[in-house]
This record gives C-alpha cells, structure tokens and sequence, in this order.
C-alpha cells in the first residue's frame, strides 16, 4: 500500500511541476489561478515527484521517503505560515499553497510514521 501511495504521490507531483511550466494553466504566477509557483517551485515539485517514484520503484524504502517528505513539508508549512508570501524568500507562496503543504505534510507523515504496510490501521508499525 505504501509503495502504491509513493506511486501516485510522484505522478502528482511530477504533473504539478510540469504544469506550473505551461502557460494558460499558470497564468500570473498563480497555477490553476489558485497556488503560486515560480519555476524553482515547479522544479521542487518535479524533485519530490521523481524522489517518491524512485522510492515506488526500490531504489530506496517508500516509508522513509513519506517519513523524510512529511518532515520537510511540515518545515515548510510552518515557514509559509510565519513568513506568509515566501519560503525563505526563496519560492512564493499563498494562504492556499500553506494549507495544501499542510495536507499534504500530515498525510505524508501518517504514511511515513503511522501507517501499517497493509494500509489499514492507525497503529504505530
């Protein structure tokens, strides 16, 4: 299940990052006209994609991608918070880009820490 999940996190995130790149579906730095990008974000997103299929593929344990993942975007959801427009003023971000960094920190952290390889239980294992 954990593999599956690292599967379809990468899918997504590899198309975000390609899609923050094409014009029409982000127009004035807004994706979607709802989340800033900028290209070094579209570029993260690529990065933690290809990251989440590697570990899908073997190349390294999934849980530990999902444990790493969630622990960084967790970081970067607290800093979009207390810094509100940008990341360490590296990359911009909105109100909309904190709470899906914050969805996706806590899912990636349920995963990484909580989940049970069958994918059915909240027990620690």
């Amino acid at each position: 299940m954990i593999r599956n999940l690292a599967w379809i996190f990468g899918i997504v995130f590899v198309a975000v990052g390609v899609l923050g790149f094409v014009p029409g579906i982000t127009a004035d730095g807004q994706l979607l006209g709802l989340f800033e990008v900028d290209p070094l974000h579209n570029v993260i997103h690529l990065v933690s994609g290809l990251a989440a299929i590697a570990a899908a593929w073997g190349l390294f344990a999934p849980r530990l991608y999902f444990q790493a993942f969630g622990v960084v975007y967790a970081l970067v959801t607290v800093i979009g918070f207390v810094q509100g427009d940008t990341i360490l003023g590296l990359i911009g971000v909105n109100m909309a880009d904190n709470a899906l960094h914050l969805v996706i920190a806590a899912a990636a952290l349920y995963i990484g820490f909580a989940m049970k390889e069958g994918g059915n239980s909240m027990a620690m294992g």
